[in-house]
């Protein structure tokens, strides 16, 4: 197995029902257009509030995949 080179790109995905559900949107959604995904990191967790409420669920996930050489 030789060396390897990875790139990490920023991705936020959006819920209205969790966290969690938002963090699968960001991957599911990013696995679409980016291949070789190989880790995910939560950087962040916020949620949305209106009218005093929570509305959404926002996570921003640090990708890394792999380049093609």
């Amino acid at each position: 197995m030789g060396d390897s080179v990875y790139r990490v790109t920023e991705v936020i995905g959006t819920s209205s029902n969790s966290w969690e559900d938002a963090a699968r949107n960001a991957v599911k959604t990013a696995a679409g257009t980016l291949r070789d995904l190989r880790i995910a990191e939560i950087e962040k967790l916020d949620v949305k509030i209106e009218d005093g409420r929570i509305t959404q669920f926002r996570a921003r996930l640090a990708l890394s995949f792999k380049y093609e050489g």
